[in-house]
């Protein structure tokens, strides 16, 4: 996986680990609902149709999550985004950073 993707996964692993632990009382370990979440959040990841040129889901042309997933991709970002400057701020700099990348204009 290229480090861009990578980059991602983390974020995403570290929104949804935020999220989990303040939202589940989980310790280590994510509850049954938010690592599904996160094993689908991963799958979608893996076969993103930008790969490298991957903007922002916010900034997306292709919405690849189903409607259940996308709500719940929604809430754990609005929770966990502003804990994110404190938790992992390099991570939160990465992802602000990607914002201001132009989305490609179509799917490959």
């Amino acid at each position: 996986m290229q480090p861009r993707l990578q980059r991602e996964r983390r974020t995403v692993a570290a929104l949804i680990r935020i999220f989990c632990r303040a939202r589940h009382g989980g310790g280590a370990a994510l509850c049954a609902d938010c690592a599904d979440l996160l094993r689908y959040c991963e799958a979608r990841l893996a076969h993103c149709p930008f790969h490298t040129e991957k903007p922002t889901c916010a900034h997306c042309t292709v919405h690849c999550y189903a409607p259940r997933q996308r709500e719940q991709i929604r809430q754990v970002m609005r929770f966990a985004g502003p804990r994110m400057l404190w938790r992992h701020p390099v991570l939160a700099l990465g992802h602000l950073l990607d914002q201001r990348h132009a989305p490609p204009s179509g799917g490959r």
